[in-house]
Parts: C-alpha cells; sequence; structure tokens
C-alpha cells in the first residue's frame, strides 16, 4: 500500500467563500500514480471545513445564507469575549460563529479511487469552506492505495 500526502495553500477572499478545490485534489491524485484507494480531504482549522456538493453558483449562494441563518454572526458567543482578552495569543478575531459552523460541516472528506479517478457524482465537486475569511489558508490530501 501507497500513501501521499500533499499540503495545498489557498487564500480565500470572502467572510464565507465556497472554493472549489476538486482540481486540485484530482492534480495529487494523478501525481500519486494510485489507481485504487480513497483520497483523503482534510483542513486543520477551527474556522473552515470541507463538503461535497453542486458547483452551482446560485447553490453556493442558499447554502452560504443558510449557514448565516442558523447560525448569525451577531449572535453573542462567549468564544468571542476569550479572543478578545489580552492574556490570549489569538489574533483576536470574533469568531465564535465561525467555530459553531465548522461543527456543521465537518473538517474532512473522503472519496473513493478506482482505475485512478475519484468516484465523485456527475455534479459533485469537493469544496474548501472558509468560515472566517479573507485569509491565507490550507488543507491536506492524503491518498491512498495501489
Amino acid at each position: 500500500m501507497k500513501i501521499i500526502q500533499e499540503k495545498i495553500e489557498l487564500k480565500s477572499e470572502k467572510p464565507i467563500d465556497f472554493i472549489n478545490v476538486t482540481q486540485d485534489v484530482d492534480d495529487v491524485l494523478h501525481g500519486s500514480g494510485i489507481k485504487n484507494g480513497q483520497v483523503l480531504v482534510f483542513s486543520p482549522h477551527t474556522t473552515a471545513g470541507l463538503a461535497v456538493n453542486d458547483s452551482e453558483p446560485m447553490l453556493i449562494q442558499d447554502l452560504t445564507r443558510t449557514l448565516n441563518r442558523l447560525i448569525p454572526i451577531d449572535e453573542r458567543f462567549d468564544h468571542d469575549l476569550f479572543e478578545l482578552s489580552k492574556n490570549n495569543k489569538s489574533d483576536g478575531r470574533s469568531n465564535g460563529h465561525s467555530h459553531c459552523k465548522n461543527i456543521l460541516l465537518g473538517t474532512s472528506e473522503v472519496i473513493p479511487v478506482l482505475d485512478g479517478e475519484m468516484q465523485l457524482g456527475e455534479k459533485q465537486s469537493i469544496f474548501f469552506i472558509e468560515l472566517d475569511g479573507s485569509r491565507k489558508r490550507d488543507f491536506i490530501v492524503q491518498v491512498i492505495g495501489e
């Protein structure tokens, strides 16, 4: 069994930003030489997630609006008080809402690989979802198989 891992860097542009990373993941897969196995995509961030869904622009607007409706930015989050304290070494962002949205999304996706191709459905894409942008981010792609 072979394991290939790569870190991919990106920059989000919006507070909530659905970034289609399907091609990036596919490039790592094809560079790995692995024909059968799986691809793990992982976000090492607590204010960004990953999801597989349709890349239709109006759906992305709907998903963004839904995340904001479920967890509004203007709610009171105790975490924000911690982030703003002088003894904390964070970047000082009031981002309790971003952490809560992350819990809904999760931090990884696993896609099966057969004959060198990800087995995504016809309309499926892999999204890195920024929940606290804009900022520089990264994610990990790990291909496992033979």
